[in-house]
C-alpha cells in the first residue's frame, strides 16, 4: 500500500482528498495537516514513510514547493502531486523545478484523486488540461529560439573538466525522448527490448549528466539545452 502525506489548508478540501485516498485499497492516508512546519516535522521523523504527497502551493506559513523540496531530501522514494488554485506558468515550471510529476489546477480535481495518485505511481505525469497547455506552451517558445543562442549554454555544460560529462549516450537520448512522450519505465523497456532496471540505470545516469531529479526535471532541463530534436510521431520499435 501506497503512504499519503496530504499537505492542504482548507480543510474542507484536506477532508474530501482524505477520504478518498481512505476509500481506496492500495493507497494508505499517513496523515494530513495544513501547514508547511506540521509537513516538515512529520518528513522528518525517521519511523515516518510517505510514498506519495499531495500538497498545496498555497499555505499559511510559506509555500508548499518548500514541502515539495523537503520530501525529495529526506524521502527520495516519495513523488509529488500538487492540487493548487495557482495555474499560472511560473508556479507551474517551479512546481515541476522543484520535483513535482503533476499538477491538478483545483477547478479541475478530479472526484476520485486516489485514481489519480494511482496513475503517477504507475508512471503517468497527471496535468490539467488548462496546465499542460500552459507547459507546452512554453516549450514551444524554448524550442524556437535560435541554436545561437542555445549554443553557449550547450557548450558550457558539455565541457565541464573536459570530460563530456553533459553529453548523454544515444540509449539515454532514446529514453529521455521517451520520457519526454509520456511513456512509463515498463513501456521504454519494453519499445527497447531491455529490462525495466536497464532503463531505470539509464534514467540515473541521465539525471546525474542533466543536474536533475525527475524526468520532469529532465525533459525541461533537455530542451532548455537543445538536447530534444523534433519527436517522430511513433516512437521506433
Amino acid at each position: 500500500m501506497w503512504q499519503v502525506l496530504i499537505v492542504e489548508d482548507d480543510p474542507q478540501m484536506r477532508a474530501f482528498f482524505a477520504a478518498s485516498v481512505r476509500a481506496c485499497a492500495q493507497l494508505q492516508l499517513a496523515t494530513d495537516v495544513g501547514t508547511v512546519a506540521d509537513a516538515c516535522a512529520w518528513l522528518d521523523d525517521p519511523a515516518h514513510r510517505v510514498d506519495v504527497l499531495l500538497a498545496d502551493l498555497g499555505l499559511p506559513d510559506g509555500s508548499g514547493l518548500d514541502v515539495i523540496r523537503h520530501a525529495r531530501l529526506r524521502h527520495a522514494e516519495c513523488e509529488s502531486l500538487v492540487i493548487s488554485m495557482f495555474g499560472d506558468e511560473d508556479n507551474v515550471l517551479a512546481s515541476i523545478e522543484a520535483g513535482a510529476l503533476g499538477y491538478i489546477h483545483k477547478d479541475a480535481a478530479p472526484d476520485d484523486i486516489a485514481h489519480t495518485i494511482l496513475e503517477m505511481k504507475a508512471g503517468a505525469s497527471p496535468i490539467s488540461p488548462m496546465i499542460a497547455r500552459r507547459v507546452l506552451s512554453k516549450y514551444f517558445d524554448l524550442r524556437s529560439q535560435s541554436a545561437a543562442e542555445r549554443a553557449p549554454y550547450v557548450k558550457v555544460a558539455r565541457s565541464s573538466t573536459g570530460d563530456d560529462k553533459g553529453a548523454l549516450s544515444s540509449r539515454e537520448q532514446r529514453v529521455l525522448e521517451l520520457i519526454a512522450r509520456g511513456f512509463s519505465y515498463a513501456e521504454i523497456a519494453r519499445l527497447q527490448s531491455v529490462s525495466v532496471h536497464t532503463v531505470q540505470s539509464h534514467i540515473k545516469s541521465m539525471y546525474l549528466k542533466l543536474s536533475v531529479h525527475s524526468k520532469n526535471e529532465a525533459v525541461f532541463e533537455a530542451t532548455r539545452m537543445g538536447l530534444l530534436p523534433q519527436l517522430p510521431l511513433h516512437p521506433a520499435e
